[in-house]
């Protein structure tokens, strides 16, 4: 064994050492917040359900500007009509983000007519609440393109730009079924394990990229349209979030740059007992 390998191994529990207690200072100190006066944020998804409460939460804390993406152009309009008349600008495209040459033919809409875009809120989702023996084969894979490879299109799209300006924030809201999947909902589970690969993975490639970060939300069951029917074993123990506190939470998680969000924090035990 070289000198450089042994230094190593000496200088490995010293480093991790530090940065649990780096890791514990930081928990301890009251974490600042960033203005988002001069954002432009797109949501996809973002005519309904949470997207729709992100939209109207980030209008609420100041953004510069608001762009929505979806596929239903009456939700779209609606959501952006309640978004103007508060009074920060907002816009509205139609596009899929399943669909990969869309994608990239929006986003290219989107800088020449709003401008670069600062904060991707990547929160298009869709679940079929079936078996794998009862889900067409169509459905599934509709719910992977949607919930996992819309994000590769959308964060290919526009990740670059943010790059070159050293300014930049990627989120998902993901679910905490990618930790802890139930039966009944396989395509949904499987598809968002993915895309929490996929932020870790993101998540990690950027800690060396000045001003640019990532944030991962993992929220309980939520009272949308997307979830009705779905049956909780312990209503009374874990009631379903409302989408309004998802949007706080994420927003309040943007500006604070914190990574990963469980909502509520209870969710964290969950995962340690699953496992």
């Amino acid at each position: 064994m070289d000198l450089k390998c042994l230094g190593c191994m000496v200088l490995f529990p010293i480093h991790i050492l530090f940065y649990i207690l780096k890791a514990s200072v930081c928990l301890l100190q009251p974490s600042r917040r960033r203005t988002l006066t001069k954002e432009v944020v797109l949501i996809t998804g973002g005519g309904r359900g949470i997207g729709r409460h992100l939209a109207l939460e980030f209008a609420m804390q100041g953004a510069k500007k608001v762009i929505l993406w979806g596929r239903t152009e009456k939700c779209l309009k609606e959501t952006s009509e309640e978004i103007s008349q508060s009074g920060t600008e907002c816009h509205y495209f139609l596009c899929d983000v399943a669909n990969r040459e869309e994608v990239y033919k929006q986003a290219k809409v989107v800088r020449e007519k709003v401008g670069d875009v600062t904060i991707l809120v990547n929160n298009a989702a869709v679940v079929h609440g079936k078996s794998l023996m009862d889900c067409d084969d169509d459905a599934l894979l509709k719910s992977q393109h949607i919930n996992t490879m819309g994000q590769f299109w959308t964060t290919k799209a526009f990740l670059p730009r943010m790059l070159e300006l050293q300014h930049g924030h990627v989120v998902c809201i993901n679910s905490i079924l990618s930790q802890s999947p139930i039966p009944g909902a396989i395509d949904y589970c499987t598809s968002k394990a993915s895309s929490l690969a996929f932020m870790e993975s993101l998540t990690l490639g950027l800690l060396d990229c000045p001003g640019v970060g990532c944030t991962t939300v993992l929220p309980f069951h939520t009272n949308t349209e997307m979830f009705q029917g779905m049956r909780v074993r312990f209503p009374a123990l874990f009631p379903p979030l409302k989408p309004e506190t998802v949007a706080e939470r994420t927003v309040d998680a943007v500006r604070t740059n914190t990574a990963y969000v469980y909502i509520p924090w209870t969710m964290r035990a969950l995962v340690v007992l699953k496992r």
